[in-house]
Order: C-alpha cells, then structure tokens, then sequence
C-alpha cells in the first residue's frame, strides 16, 4: 500500500539533529573556537619573522620542554599508580576507605596555591620531606623535579575518577575463569582486566596531561621560576604580559595551544585505533 504523502510528520517529543547540532556549534564555537581562534589571530600580527624570533629563543624552548615534558611524565606516573589506586578503592574494603577515598577529590577544589604553598612547606630544604631528602642529593623545591611533583599532585584524581567506574562494572568473573583456566596474575592482568579498562586509562591519562600543562598556581610556589632551569611557560606568558608585550605572550600561547591539540588528538587517535582493534 502506497504511502500518504500529505500525511503529516510525527512529531519528536526531543529536539531533532538539525536543532541540537545547530546548538552544540554555536556553543561550542562561542565559547571555545572562537577565542582560541583569537589567540591565533593576535599571534599572526607578528608576522613569521617575529613568530620565529619569539618561539626560537632558547628561555621559550626551555619552558616549553620542561613544561610538556613533566607533563607526560606526571601523566605516566599517574596512569600507572592511579590505576593501583582505582582498583584497591574498588575492589577492597580498609577501614578509612571513604576517608581516603575523599582526599583523593582533594586538589579539584583546593585552591592552586594553596596546593604550592603545601608541597613547597613539606620539599622545601627546611621541609618535613625535603631536610631528609636534600643530604642525599635529592632536591625536589625550586628545581624541575618539583615541577613534576606538584603535576603529578593536581592531576591525580582525573586517572582515579575515570578508571573507577570501569573497574566497577568489570566483571569479576573473567578473572575467576581466567584463574580457573590456570592463567597467572600477570596474564589476567595484561589479557584481562587491562584491555577492558583501557579506553578508560587513555581517556585518564589525556585529561590529567591536559590538566598538567595549564597548572600554574601550584607550580609556581615549588619550581623557583628559574630561568631556562624550572620556568614553566604559562608563568613565562604571564611574565610577557606584565612586560606589556601582548603579541609576544599570545605567541607563545598560541604554541602552547597548537602543541596541546596535536598531542591529545594523537592520544585519542591511538584510543580509537585501540577500540577498533578490540572490536575485531
């Protein structure tokens, strides 16, 4: 039986695609694409001479290879022991969980600087931590290394709270079939339990390296600010706009963006390859 053609459309009781993508555009665009693109804007009024001259000083290299590279290494540290974490709050009980389970939520809503002031009181030379640690050649206060401590502090709870709910819903009885079947501790890990909570530590890991990169507060109490040796370069940003030179600080925040963006679309590019790979 053919169709009515004059027979009027159902009508959704939600929004339908055209509406909601029209929204999510605007939105989206309003409040991130186009400020982001004005970053680059003010930045092109440099021209490539003043680019190149701004982004080739050693000072800025220097700050962008301590900043993203103790970045990566505070997100590494933190996939690892904040998947150990996640499990044992999962999958244990202790006396004092829910205590130690709410520190972990602790530096989303401590104030950054008051974060510095904390790590940089207990590293510092005259520190809890820091009059033990120094004797032996361990400096962590006004040296890079605390650079990747206060990182590695802020940026916890991102692996914690993505991993969790994974482990949760995880089934424990692949990993009692797995036992049963005579796999090791290491096979059902590596064979078991890691490929299904995979996407979720990728998805940790982008967020806490993310997280990482634009701390600024915390860091700036326990680096020191040492020129080309523990300056971070949001600081260095701030340092250029203070000196009233606002192309230069857009330039080098329009690397710091540019630099961002390729390293998470790279990480969430090996995060698609890998569900892909597991759909097989």
């Amino acid at each position: 039986m053919p169709l009515n053609p004059f027979k009027p459309k159902q009508r959704r009781a939600i929004p339908g695609f055209g509406l909601t993508l029209g929204i999510t555009l605007s939105y989206l665009s309003l409040i991130v694409l186009i400020p982001l693109a004005g970053v680059y804007f003010k930045a092109a009024g440099l021209g490539w001479d003043g680019l190149l001259h701004t982004l080739g000083s050693a000072r800025v290299l220097a700050s962008l290879k301590l900043t993203f590279g103790s970045a990566l290494i505070a997100a590494l540290f933190n996939a690892f022991f904040g998947l150990l974490v996640a499990w044992v709050f999962v999958r244990y009980q202790f006396p004092g969980k829910r205590l130690f389970d709410a520190f972990i939520d602790l530096p989303f809503a401590l104030p950054t600087a008051v974060a510095g002031i904390a790590l940089t009181a207990l590293y510092a030379g005259n520190g809890w931590l820091g009059q033990y640690l120094e004797p032996l050649g361990i400096q962590v206060a006004y040296h890079p290394l605390g650079v990747v401590v206060a990182m590695t502090f802020i940026s916890l709870p991102f692996v914690v709270r993505t991993v969790e709910p994974v482990l949760a819903e995880a089934e424990k009885e692949l990993e009692e079939a797995a036992a049963t079947l005579g796999a090791g501790r290491w096979i059902t890990v590596t064979r078991v339990i890691l490929p299904s909570v995979w996407p979720a530590l990728l998805t940790g890991f982008a967020l806490a390296f993310a997280r990482a990169v634009g701390e600024y507060g915390s860091i700036i109490f326990i680096a020191g600010n040492i020129p080309m040796v523990s300056e971070i370069t949001p600081l260095l940003i701030i340092i250029k706009l203070e000196e009233f030179d606002y192309a230069g600080a857009t330039a080098i925040a329009a690397a710091m963006l540019t630099l961002s963006f390729l390293l998470l679309l790279l990480i969430n590019l090996f995060q698609a390859w890998t569900r892909r790979s597991r759909n097989r």
